[in-house]
């Protein structure tokens, strides 16, 4: 049973829209035209997808974001409210535009982003964020290291630490570092942190190591208290005091559209883990969220 007084999780990064097309082929600047099987409009981005996710499975969410005074804005204010996650009228800027990404399905899945570079998606900062947390909360969640220019390791360290300091669950989701950051450069802000989810290629990249194993050792050492790599058909590695070990993924899966689905893990993860699930079982359900994800159009449409 969950504690009364921690009755929510709180989602931290970036909100947007998703044009998504599906199946996306390159001949269309060669004829100027090409049918696609699927063009759908979304709600979009880590935090967004996470909270969205988290909210249809019955959880109370926070997310502290920002977004446009523009139709896109409302699109994402409209569906907060129909999906009862919590979001300030603090997050609504007028000098800003809300990002929209045009997302480019390919055959087997695989995606390519158009994004609008003067758009919201990377235009979070410190300030943002309204700290303390809510005493409600039991999780939060920084849903996309490295994708902020103004969030650095030591607004990190400064957000994860108050987060700590009110006795909450740190998760943090990644993406690929841009600016050559080492693992040993994070460190400061990363030993805050109870859960990460890197995959496979970012895990890599920001330990210099070849192997997800031994990336995962340097996380670790960084003071990451659970680390998480998430590794598409080859399941996950988890890695903490009392685990090192792969655990596989969900089998006969057909996937369609890869979009969203590390979120919807990370989301299944934290459900789990907010409703008291022991962590292989929290693993296993967030491999089950994943895997059911690649197998519809969209980020959150599994639902």
């Amino acid at each position: 049973m969950t504690n009364d007084n921690h009755s929510a999780i709180l989602l931290m990064g970036a909100s947007i829209i998703d044009i998504i097309v599906r199946p996306a082929s390159p001949d269309v600047f060669e004829t100027g035209s090409s049918p696609a099987e699927a063009i759908m409009m979304s709600v979009g981005a880590d935090a967004l997808n996470e909270a969205t996710i988290l909210a249809k499975m019955g959880k109370q969410v926070y997310l502290e974001t920002v977004i446009g005074d523009d139709e896109a804005g409302r699109y994402i204010i409209n569906h907060c409210k129909k999906n009862g996650i919590r979001i300030s009228d603090e997050a609504v800027r007028e000098e800003y535009a809300t990002g929209i990404n045009v997302v480019l399905v390919q055959e087997n899945g695989e995606r390519n982003f158009l994004t609008n570079k003067n758009g919201t998606l990377r235009k979070l900062r410190l300030e943002d964020i309204r700290m303390p947390f809510p005493e409600c909360v039991k999780i939060v969640c920084f849903a996309s290291i490295f994708v902020f220019p103004y969030i650095g390791v030591e607004e990190l360290r400064i957000i994860f630490s108050q987060a700590k300091a009110q006795g909450k669950i740190v998760c943090a989701d990644m993406t690929k570092c841009k600016n050559g950051e080492t693992v040993e450069d994070m460190a400061a802000a990363l030993s805050y942190v109870d859960y990460l989810f890197p995959n496979c290629e970012e895990a890599l990249l920001l330990t210099g190591q070849k192997t997800v194993e031994t990336a995962a050792e340097k996380l670790k050492a960084a003071g990451v208290d659970t680390v998480i790599i998430k590794a598409g058909n080859r399941g996950c590695y988890i890695r903490n005091d009392r685990y090192s070990q792969w655990i596989p993924a969900i089998g006969n899966v057909t996937c369609i559209d890869t979009t969203g689905a590390g979120d919807s893990f990370v989301a299944g993860f934290i459900c789990a883990l907010f409703e008291g699930m022991e962590l292989l079982e929290c693993v296993q359900y967030a491999n089950e969220c994943g895997a059911k994800s690649v197998q519809s159009v969209g980020a959150t449409t599994w639902l």
